[in-house]
């Protein structure tokens, strides 16, 4: 987990739904804050690193 990372969580998966009031607390007290994604995506040009994280894409120089 880092700021801004997205995760998912499979609804169906055997012990997910039991453990995650668990984890979120945890995520909380940690100082991580649950957002919807649409807060999360960026809008417009970005670009992603081999990480998956977004990026805003650099302005383009013209000379």
């Amino acid at each position: 987990m880092k700021p801004g990372s997205i995760v998912l969580f499979h609804n169906a998966a055997l012990h997910t739904p039991e453990a995650l009031e668990d984890i979120v607390k945890y995520l909380i007290a940690e100082g991580y804050e649950i957002v919807p994604i649409s807060q999360l995506i960026l809008k417009g040009d970005y670009t992603i690193d081999h990480t998956g994280r977004q990026f805003a894409a650099e302005p383009a120089i013209v000379p």
